[in-house]
């Protein structure tokens, strides 16, 4: 099928208009119409070859939201005219024992994902969101509810919700009533982070080194802020909190955060810093203090975090953009420096073939 999207030619190069072919529909596909696709620091840093990963020519985005044309004579979820979400995977095995219970985002034979990877069954490459039309496995695709009144909000729950969503529930004990859980940023990823753990209960502090964003993180839920660029700034929190979410992707000295974790705590990083961390073994045996990593989720976690939004009228904050070359490029420009609130969506009535 003649698809039309943005594509980039190489890690220097800008965005232009690229017309490719997707797949006919196998009997376990779905034929979506984008409606909306979210910009994911991700995508920066693939377009960019941050990872060294990159292959080109390469069709970014994996913050789907769109609706459904066709369905595969085996698919049973999802029918003609039904909202549905793509996040970052399309395929895995489907046969070891994590894609078995549901958790394909760590399959042994590493996922197929929405760009950036190759078929599995054709090797050929795939292409992502920035496209008027994508075709995907059944299994890989969320149907999203009808409650949902702000779609354009929807797209960014496929990274940047399940993202956030997955350790937070994870460890759901150490978010509850009671608890206290700070969010390191207040970007595309902090920003959901708040709403989760408010909608959970915890008492939720924003740390920014930003003072500008203080307001905005009271909206949102947090009841609390911390600028860490404050001389001192950690003195007074010491040991606070249960739960602390790491969502920076810039440079910081984990150490010094640590501080904030109470013993027995859960210190979760989300953010992919350039450099690894430095961090010494008694910041953490002191205290018997736990740093974990986490990705995205499976499938089955997925829709559990789309159904959880829908019934708790949970969206990111987004600014809609027509797409062109210029606009994504402004918009990549503007993600970097930390200019948008929270997550730019590109309306997918913009990704049609130009005429």
């Amino acid at each position: 099928m003649k698809t039309f999207g943005y594509a980039v030619d190489g890690p220097d190069s800008k965005f232009r208009t690229f017309e490719f072919e997707r797949r006919e529909l196998n009997d376990d596909d779905v034929l979506l119409d984008v409606l909306y696709a979210g910009i994911c620091h991700s995508d920066i840093h693939q377009v960019k070859n941050e990872w060294g990963n990159s292959q080109y020519p390469m069709v970014p985005g994996h913050e789907i939201l769109g609706r459904v044309v066709r369905v595969g004579s085996k698919a049973t979820k999802l029918k003609e005219g039904d909202l549905a979400g793509i996040g970052c995977m399309v395929d895995s095995c489907k046969k070891c024992k994590f894609c078995e219970s549901g958790d394909e985002h760590v399959c042994v034979d590493t996922p197929v994902y929405t760009y950036n990877s190759n078929e599995r069954e054709s090797s050929e490459p795939t292409y992502g969101g920035y496209s008027n039309q994508i075709v995907c496995k059944e299994r890989f695709v969320v149907k999203v509810s009808d409650k949902f009144t702000n779609l354009e909000g929807v797209a960014p729950l496929l990274c940047a919700g399940i993202t956030t969503y997955s350790p937070l529930f994870r460890f759901k004990h150490l978010c509850t009533p009671g608890k206290k859980v700070a969010i390191v940023g207040l970007g595309g990823l902090g920003h959901m982070g708040v709403k989760f753990a408010a909608a959970l209960g915890a008492e939720v502090t924003i740390i920014s080194t930003s003072s500008s964003k203080e307001a905005d993180a009271k909206k949102l839920g947090a009841t609390k802020f911390i600028n860490s660029k404050e001389k001192g700034a950690f003195n007074k929190h010491v040991a606070e909190f249960d739960l602390v979410l790491d969502t920076v992707s810039a440079q910081h000295d984990l150490t010094e955060y640590l501080r904030v974790l109470a013993p027995f705590g859960s210190y979760i990083i989300v953010g992919a810093p350039p450099k690894p961390y430095d961090l010494a073994a008694f910041t953490l045996l002191n205290g018997n203090k736990m740093v974990v990593g986490s990705g995205i989720g499976g499938m089955r976690e997925t829709q559990e975090m789309i159904d959880f939004c829908a019934e708790h009228d949970i969206t990111s904050d987004v600014e809609v953009i027509q797409a062109s070359p210029e606009t994504l490029e402004t918009a990549y420009d503007r993600t970097s420096k930390s200019d948008v609130k929270y997550r730019f969506v590109i309306d997918g009535k913009s990704l049609k073939p130009q005429q």
